[in-house]
């Protein structure tokens, strides 16, 4: 299975970024492989619609589910119509997260848990 972390840097040791739309990197995990992909969000920058331009990014990369701390409205409907699983993210690394992730620790968000326009830095 492939799964999206959010994180602040490549590589599966880089640490978990608690924003989503606005994270600098999306590290695809194959869980059974541990293979990692690491693809920079290019839209960091954008003065709106991050989230959902990331939501896109992340159903294009083939992830079934995505570890991050905060996801807002509409990047969620957008995840969730792709079928893609939103988890909450706890703090530590992308291996850590998938870690959790694998052994079941990790809440699965039901809806949104950040406003529209998302969380900034």
């Amino acid at each position: 299975m492939k799964v999206c972390v959010t994180a602040s840097h490549e590589g599966i040791d880089a640490p978990v970024d608690d924003r989503f739309g606005r994270a600098p990197y999306f590290v695809i995990v194959d869980t059974e492989t541990l293979e990692t992909t690491s693809i920079a969000n290019s839209t960091v920058n954008e003065s709106h619609g991050a989230g959902v331009s990331s939501a896109t990014t992340v159903a294009q990369s083939g992830a079934e589910a995505l570890v991050t701390a905060h996801c807002g409205p509409r990047a969620f409907d957008v995840l969730n119509a792709a079928g893609i699983k939103v988890f909450a993210a706890q703090p530590g690394t992308v291996r850590e997260a998938i870690e959790a992730f694998q052994n079941g620790v990790l809440t699965q968000l039901a809806e949104a848990d950040a406003p529209a326009g998302g969380l900034r830095r």
